[in-house]
């Protein structure tokens, strides 16, 4: 029953986070490209390499604080599909060419912060 709620607290946090987040980068961004949904996708691959390398390989945790920061914080944080709306409104909207680079960039980066978080946990 912890595991749940460890995941439902963190999700919650999440949530808030990046819906603050997210109408923060829109007040200062005004182009079609969503920037908002790419920098909170990336910021969250980041974190999870970071963060389950450092409990996997690193750091004593409880399973509810690992649940609560991973499943929860960053389940909630990041969304998929968001990215995958977005992606078909600009395609909707004719801008095929943004909607392919948005894909293209996406993937791309998150791999590489997902790696990039890995490979700092490590140093650490």
């Amino acid at each position: 029953m912890m595991n749940f709620l460890s995941v439902a607290f963190g999700g919650a946090i999440g949530a808030v986070a990046r819906y603050g987040l997210g109408l923060w980068i829109c007040n200062k961004w005004t182009h079609d490209f969503p920037l908002h949904t790419f920098l909170i996708n990336i910021v969250g691959a980041f974190l999870l390499g970071l963060l389950n390398t450092l409990f996997l390989d690193k750091l004593t945790i409880s399973s509810e604080i690992r649940l609560a920061l991973t499943v929860g914080f960053l389940g909630a944080f990041t969304t998929f599909s968001t990215f995958s709306y977005e992606t078909i409104m600009l395609i909707k909207d004719g801008n095929i060419l943004t909607a392919g680079i948005y894909t293209l960039v996406s993937v791309t980066i998150g791999f590489l912060g997902v790696f990039l978080g890995m490979g700092l946990a490590r140093l650490i």
